[in-house]
Formats: structure tokens, C-alpha cells, sequence
């Protein structure tokens, strides 16, 4: 049986589909859709049949019906944004998605129509600031961050910048009847430490979110208030081994389904680190796999049994099977893509 790979290639102005083996972990290319603008972000919604696209370098948000049978993909619709996404993600009852701009410095809200296409104007669209890097709503769907990294266009080919980012998790309480963002209080969480907040993830049953830290090269675990909705730093791990000095930034973050791995690529250092994570939902470091060059997206498998990371510089997808009890990471096969791969989804 196979799962559908999505692998968007943002400088060859397409997606690449391929087929994943859930049990040999793998792939199979089988078509590839014209997107042109660079597509990058990518997401579902939860009934798995409809992808958004957003295009990085076009201010444009496409939206995809996605066939059940062999999961190819047409084009239902595209809007026109007033800046380009980095992130794209749907509330939990797939009526809303929800859009971060990190050069526009905003966060959006759009609402999904009885197609399942995004339709404009958004229901929101609200100022933050430079760097806004990513946007979810928890489990219960009523609460939402965005968190904003230290330092602007921080390429780790180039040396660092002097353009500071503000370093800071903004907070909101998010309606799911009417898809609106309402700060929070605070609204903005400050961070006493040179983190660089980028992209996070949800526990299944704690709660609990994981910040993969840009510039900090670590990743920080918060509790969330069930009731107010607030985040508290419990924990700060690394994600380089012991004396590393190497330039090095953070991408992505994921945690398996079952809630005990958590994985982060390293940019720079290039690899994959992963994590245990106990019962309280502490990381303890498992180890370390190198990668590709600027491994800036990777996936996990529905299964949690594989993990594939995209390196940006090379274009080639690197592919792991995961040891579910220890984190162990045991590199496969590797996969020429296309130049820029951008995201990676997996889904059944």
C-alpha cells in the first residue's frame, strides 16, 4: 500500500508527486503539477482531500482537490494575497486557514467555502512583525501562536546579518465559528534568551507545544494554559552535539503520532536530530543523522516509521527508517527532486 509524497519545489515552479511504500519506506515518482509563482508552504485539511499552496514568490494561494483514488491533484482555485506565505494551515474542523507572512510581517485568516477552495477577502489580517514564521490552533481549536525569529533572511551559506528580528511568540485566542484572532494576554510573550522561535508542533495529549528555535539551535517545549491559552517554558534542549561550532539555524519540527520522538533538522550542521519524550513530555537528545545540504523541510510518515529531510542546496531528498523506541535514525536511500524543495507532506 502507498502513501501520496507532495515535495514542492519552489525554483522549478512545480510539485512533485510521488509514491511512498508504508512498509519499505520507498518512493516512486509519478507525476508532477505546474505551479509557477514558487510554490512553498503546503497544507491539508483534515479530510485529507483538498492542498493549499502558497506561492513565495507570486502573493498567490492556490487550492487543490486531491483525488482519493491516486491522489493527483487539480486545481480548484487561486487568490491573490497582499504578500507571499510562509506558513499555511487549517483550524481543526477544516472551515479556516490561516496564513503567517514573514516579509509582510502580518498573519491572515481565510475562510474555506462549501468547495473547500480559500476565498478572499480574508476574514483577517493583522500586523505583527518581521519574521512571523508559522501559525496553529491547538487541540481544543481555540487558541493560536506565531512565533518570530531572531534574525531576518539568516542564511547559514552567508554569514550572519546585522538585521535583528523582534525574538517573540505572539498569542491568540482564535473564534472557530467565525475564524477571528483576538490577542491574548499578554499578546506577546518576550524571550529572555536569543532563541529565534520558527516553526512548532502540538503533543496528541499533553499540552504541551515544541518550538524548533531558529537561531538558538534547539528546540524549547512550553505548557499551555487549558485555560487561558498562555505559554510557560518548561525546557530549552539543544539540537548539536556537545561543542559544536558550526554555523547552524533550525527549520522545521515534528512529533511522531504517538507522541514519543520528536525530530528538527539542523541547517549547517546538516542533520536530523531526534528526541525522546517522556511521559511528563520532557526531551531527553536521542541522537543525530547527517542529511543534505540545508535540510530547510523533512516529514515524517503517518506511521512514524520514516522520515525524509529535503536538502534546499543539494535538491535531493534524504530518506531514514526510524526506530519508534529509541529515535535511531538509519539512513536509506537518497532521491535527486528538483532544485529548492521547499516542503515535504505525506498522507495516506
Amino acid at each position: 500500500m502507498a502513501y501520496n509524497m507532495y515535495i514542492a519545489l519552489q525554483d522549478d515552479d512545480k510539485i512533485l508527486i510521488m509514491d511512498m511504500d508504508q512498509d519499505t519506506g520507498a518512493l516512486q515518482p509519478r507525476g508532477e503539477v505546474p505551479i509557477s509563482g514558487g510554490p512553498s508552504a503546503l497544507a491539508l485539511n483534515p479530510d485529507r482531500n483538498r492542498l493549499y499552496v502558497g506561492h513565495r514568490n507570486s502573493n498567490q494561494l492556490s487550492t487543490f482537490s486531491v483525488d482519493s483514488s491516486d491522489g493527483s491533484l487539480s486545481l480548484l482555485s487561486t487568490i491573490p494575497l497582499q504578500e507571499s506565505p510562509t506558513y499555511l494551515s487549517t483550524d481543526r474542523r477544516g472551515r479556516f486557514l490561516l496564513s503567517s507572512h514573514y516579509q509582510g510581517a502580518r498573519v491572515g485568516v481565510h475562510a474555506i467555502g462549501d468547495d473547500g477552495a480559500a476565498v478572499e477577502p480574508p476574514i483577517e489580517w493583522i500586523t505583527t512583525d518581521n519574521g512571523a514564521h508559522s501559525i496553529l490552533v491547538d487541540r481544543s481549536n481555540r487558541f493560536a501562536f506565531v512565533p518570530h525569529i531572531a534574525r531576518i533572511a539568516d542564511n547559514v551559506m552567508n554569514p550572519p546579518g546585522d538585521a535583528l528580528g523582534p525574538n517573540v511568540i505572539y498569542q491568540f485566542r482564535f473564534d472557530q465559528d467565525t475564524g477571528r484572532l483576538t490577542p491574548n494576554d499578554p499578546a506577546i510573550l518576550e524571550l529572555s534568551e536569543f532563541l529565534g522561535p520558527r516553526h512548532y508542533c502540538f503533543h496528541p495529549t499533553l499540552d504541551i507545544a515544541y518550538f524548533s528555535d531558529e537561531q538558538g539551535s534547539s528546540v524549547t517545549g512550553y505548557a499551555m494554559d487549558s485555560d487561558s491559552g498562555a505559554l510557560s517554558a518548561i525546557q530549552t534542549v539543544s539540537s548539536l552535539p556537545d561543542g559544536t561550532d558550526v554555523r547552524n539555524t533550525c527549520s522545521m519540527i515534528q512529533i511522531t503520532a504517538d507522541g514519543k520522538l520528536l525530530l528538527v533538522p539542523n541547517r549547517g550542521h546538516n542533520s536530523i536530530a531526534s528526541f525522546t519524550v517522556d511521559s511528563a513530555g520532557r526531551l531527553t537528545p536521542a541522537g543525530r543523522a547527517p542529511t543534505e545540504q540545508v535540510p530547510s523541510a523533512f516529514s515524517l510518515d503517518p506511521q512514524g516509521k520514516f522520515v525524509y529531510a529535503a536538502g534546499s542546496e543539494s535538491g535531493r531528498l534524504a530518506s531514514y527508517q526510524l526506530n519508534g523506541d529509541t529515535g535511531e535514525l538509519t539512513p536509506g536511500q537518497v532521491y535527486d527532486v528538483g532544485a529548492r524543495p521547499m516542503w515535504v507532506l505525506i498522507t495516506p
